[in-house]
């Protein structure tokens, strides 16, 4: 029933976005409601490649009432910037000194709008020619590397390579920290508004849908035995090494959102979360998913740890065929009911669907679930494919985006009204503080891996525990303001016992020392 009401609704919003003139109503003299509206805009197409494609994009975007724009900036570890650690990118961009990432900046936000850094996490290269730059680091931790310097993932039958792609392996210390620092390095440099994270997980074609292939760089495997004490290589349904890879994909998320905090607290951190298959209710539970179980992707456990700021969701899904408009259904109302605090967005692929269907879904993306939780947000994917039939025939993309627009902005259609970004009070407004430290001992021995508590003293309240990463580094995120205790495990033996008092405050981050 639902379904047949939004098309009824999204049919008559698209007949009168078609007979009625546009006019401003209103409650354009109200303060806008608030509503996440973004476009996703791909690095493999036009968009951002000269300033007057940037032109074209934010004329869309005003006239489609869009407030954000998730624009890829780092697509394989090469970047669509002049100004941070990942290089300049090879594509047929307009010469330097032409900047893609400051020119949408600055027109964008000259007309209000949103832009979020997108950044490619675990892909680091896909073409059979290798990056011209000599920094980048296919070249220098890929295939011609050695030892601990290799940083490919690589499947358990050996398989580095699925075609041309080359993907990093999240368990690989060198990998985490390089990820931190080049999405570090953008928001240092650029004006942006926020870093969206893509393929923050392992890769796809595994070869079941239970369980991953992926994880067996050496060094992922060699710190896994170190943590589990074990000698063996693990199965790939190995279920401790699939929680363990699945944690791996967590802590660098944890360290991302921290890093970036340091950098800009205001800044916000969305990801593109998998909704392979049906809903988490059909298939028996969240842990039961593809995303959790094939691709180790924990995206509610991130919103409800408070480490993700916006889930948006890759629910792409063909509203023209029953299943899978069954699919988007589920994945929905899961997405709308379980927010956490915290934010989603419902982003259908518009590639995949006519735009009368595209209208249809955004409808369900920002209407209430059935338990009566505030409707997800929306994401178009993707700007440069407005329709299926401007994907098969691309002479028709113009009139496509231009219907699509219509029907989505126009009267009586889902984004008739403007609309603002969704404030995120933890940190515009935030009442609790973070921790961070390293540890290692005093001849510089990084425990990777240890243990360490965090312990409130001055307050009740219970003790935290966190493990260090491959580089020692940790971290506690969201806990109440106070004194604490900071204690790291250390191996039996050793002469030193690490142990600081840190302070929080609202908003800040304490780092633990222990010197």
């Amino acid at each position: 029933m639902r379904r047949f009401l939004f098309a009824v609704v999204s049919a008559v919003a698209l007949i009168g976005a078609m007979m009625a003139p546009a006019s401003p109503g209103a409650a354009a003299e109200k303060d806008p409601p608030e509503q996440w509206r973004s476009l996703w805009v791909d690095g493999f197409n036009r968009g951002i490649y000269t300033p007057a494609q940037v032109d074209e994009l934010v004329q869309v975007a005003e006239d489609m009432h869009v407030n954000a724009l998730i624009v890829q900036t780092a697509r394989r570890w090469d970047c669509f910037c002049n100004d941070a650690l990942y290089p300049r990118t090879d594509a047929a961009i307009a010469p330097a000194p032409y900047d893609p990432l400051q020119e949408i900046i600055t027109e964008a936000h000259a007309a209000g709008i949103e832009v979020h850094a997108w950044v490619n996490v675990n892909t680091m290269w896909n073409s059979a020619t290798a990056p011209r730059s000599p920094e980048h680091a296919f070249n220098q931790h890929g295939p011609t590397a050695t030892g601990g310097e290799r940083w490919l993932n690589k499947k358990y039958d050996g398989t580095e390579r699925v075609g041309a792609n080359a993907y990093a392996d999240p368990g690989h210390p060198g990998v985490v920290d390089y990820i931190v620092e080049g999405v570090q390095s953008i928001v240092q440099n650029y004006d942006v508004d926020g870093i969206n994270l893509d393929y923050v997980r392992y890769p796809d074609g595994s070869s079941t849908t239970t369980h991953s292939d992926w994880g067996y760089n050496d060094v992922s495997v060699a710190r896994f035995q170190a943590a589990a004490g074990r000698t063996d290589v693990p199965a790939p349904s190995d279920a401790q090494w699939s929680q363990w890879r699945r944690d791996q994909v967590t802590g660098l998320v944890r360290k991302i959102y921290l890093g970036l905090w340091s950098v800009d607290p205001s800044a916000r951190l969305s990801m593109d979360a998998i909704t392979y298959g049906n809903g988490p209710e059909a298939v028996g539970g969240w842990t039961k998913t593809r995303t959790y179980a094939e691709v180790l992707q924990d995206w509610k456990g991130w919103l409800s740890e408070g480490i993700m700021d916006t889930a948006v969701t890759m629910n792409y899904k063909r509203d023209w065929m029953p299943a899978q408009a069954t699919m988007y259904d589920e994945w929905s109302e899961f997405l709308a009911d379980n927010q956490a605090g915290r934010q989603a967005v419902n982003g259908p692929a518009l590639y995949l669907n006519s735009v009368a269907d595209s209208v249809a879904q955004a409808w369900q993306a920002v209407t209430p679930s059935a338990a009566g939780n505030q409707g997800a947000g929306w994401s178009g994917y993707a700007y440069a494919n407005p329709s299926r039939e401007a994907l098969a025939d691309p002479s028709k993309r113009p009139a496509e985006l231009a219907a699509l627009t219509a029907a989505l902005a126009g009267p009586g259609g889902p984004f008739e009204t403007p609309a603002a970004v969704p404030d995120m009070p933890w940190k515009s407004a935030p009442t609790d503080g973070h921790v961070t430290g390293v540890a290692r001992l005093a001849d510089g021995t990084v425990l990777d891996q240890t243990a360490v508590t965090l312990r409130p003293l001055d307050h009740a309240g219970p003790s935290l525990s966190a493990k260090a990463d491959g580089s020692g580094w940790f971290g506690f995120v969201h806990v109440p303001p106070g004194l604490y205790q900071v204690r790291v495990a250390v191996p039996k033996g050793a002469d030193q016992r690490p142990v600081d008092v840190v302070r929080v405050r609202a908003g800040g981050i304490a780092t633990a020392s222990f010197s």
